[in-house]
Order: structure tokens, then C-alpha cells, then sequence
């Protein structure tokens, strides 16, 4: 989608589309690609939305939603490895450690809610937070070690929704706990693994077929995902839909 025109990547997402009384401003949101590595092959877990949701309806993507600013506060037993919160902080917008930290947590909590897996530690833990119950309940500590930073795309102008997403990767060996019965919204149906190669010809946006495709460049080149890599940044500036390097 490099140097694509907005009439070109409107093409692609026609049926994200919609008629709307003004610009709106782009919200954070946090989204977690979550990898499970077989033998020589990836694979990724995807869910269905909804078709009563007016964002994406009946697309496959990967958990995630709108950042909590409040999710910064809450505890971890690790922290963002630091050149993970140093990228999360570079490029245009608000920067701060505490955003990044939002941003990381907001990810991991909408995989509880919407998917029924909770990243972290098991241990103790105590939270005055309602959404966040569910990890005290099953004694998980959140953590934020293993999170990476892949990628970041703000939708561009015309949607029902634009969002400023962060993509995020964890692996599913750092799910402590695993709910039979899926998360307590229940936001996704159809929760697969599949393979990357396979994720990619699915019915997903535009936007998540490249990212999908630049996470497997970079597996191929460090399939440990090291922290502080290059993150490909898509926006749109002027009339073209552009991509950068954070």
C-alpha cells in the first residue's frame, strides 16, 4: 500500500465507507497478533466480528480496541522492554512511557475480553479495576515482557471509525490462562489459528493483509522478534496513503 492515493485505497475498502458529518479525529487503539510457532510455521489467532458491528462487520482480525488511558496504572509483573516503549513513543502524536504502557495493557486486557486468554504470569494479583477481574480471579499477573511492537496505521479520513492502531505481537507459550468458553464479551466468534499463509487470503480488511505480510518478512529475517525492530507506520498524508519506518 505504499504510495497508494486515498481513490485507490478507498477502492480496496469500499464497504468501510460511510457518509459522516465531519472529519473525525483518530483514537487509539491497540491491537495484539498473537503467534503460536510450529515447527517451521507461524500461526496466527483471528476472530470474526460481529456483523451487528458498524466497524468491520464480519471481517476476521485480531483482538483489540480502543486504549484505556486508565489501563497504565494498572500493575504488571514485568515491564515493556525498553526498546519496545521507546519505539511505541516515536512518531507523530502524545509520548509519553505512560501512553505506551496503555497502549501494551489496553492490548492484553481486549485478548481477555474478547478471546478468553490471559497474558501474563500466575500469581497473585489485586486490581479495583472491574474490567480487569478477570486476571485477579484467575491468578494471573499481567505482563509486558514478552509484547512487541510491529506496526501502526491510522485509518484514513472517511471511515465510520479511524483509529491511530498499534499492532502488537505476543506468542501463545506466554498465555497463562486459557478460558474454555472464550472472553466475557465475547466481541469475536469463530476464534481460529491459522497460517500466516493462510490468515493473509482470508476474509480480513486491507490493512490487516499487509500488516500480516510485513510480520512475515520480519520473522523471516528475526524469528525471535527482538525488541526495538524496524515498525512500518502507514497514514495518509495529503492524497496518499504512505508508508514510514518508526
Amino acid at each position: 500500500m505504499h504510495g497508494m492515493t486515498k481513490a485507490e485505497v478507498d477502492a480496496i475498502e469500499r464497504n468501510e465507507l460511510r457518509p459522516q458529518g465531519g472529519p473525525k479525529r483518530p483514537r487509539d487503539a491497540a491491537t495484539l497478533i498473537l503467534l503460536d510457532r510450529t515447527a517451521n510455521d507461524f500461526r496466527v489467532l483471528m476472530g470474526r466480528r460481529h456483523a451487528r458491528h458498524a466497524f468491520m462487520p464480519g471481517k476476521f482480525v485480531f483482538p483489540g480496541g480502543r486504549t484505556d488511558p486508565g489501563d497504565s496504572r494498572v500493575e504488571v509483573a514485568a515491564p515493556l522492554p525498553t526498546a519496545v516503549e521507546e519505539k511505541l513513543i516515536a512518531g507523530p502524536g502524545r509520548a509519553s512511557a505512560a501512553r505506551a504502557r496503555a497502549i501494551a495493557l489496553s492490548a492484553i486486557r481486549e485478548t481477555y475480553e474478547e478471546a478468553g486468554l490471559l497474558i501474563g504470569q500466575k500469581g497473585e494479583f489485586r486490581t479495583s479495576k472491574p474490567e480487569w477481574q478477570g486476571f485477579a480471579e484467575h491468578g494471573v499477573q499481567p505482563s509486558l515482557e514478552a509484547v512487541r511492537f510491529v506496526a501502526r496505521a491510522i485509518t484514513p479520513p472517511g471511515r465510520v471509525r479511524r483509529y491511530d492502531t498499534r499492532f502488537l505481537v505476543a506468542w501463545r507459550s506466554d498465555v497463562a490462562v486459557e478460558l474454555a468458553d472464550g472472553g466475557p464479551t465475547n466481541e469475536l466468534e469463530d476464534l481460529v489459528w491459522l497460517p500466516l499463509a493462510e490468515a493473509r487470503n482470508g476474509d480480513i480488511p486491507g490493512i490487516t493483509k499487509t500488516i500480516l505480510e510485513e510480520l512475515e518478512l520480519r520473522l523471516e529475517q528475526d524469528p525471535l522478534l527482538q525488541p526495538g525492530g524496524p515498525v512500518p507506520f502507514y497514514r495518509m498524508i495529503g492524497n496518499r496513503f504512505i508508508r514510514e519506518v518508526l
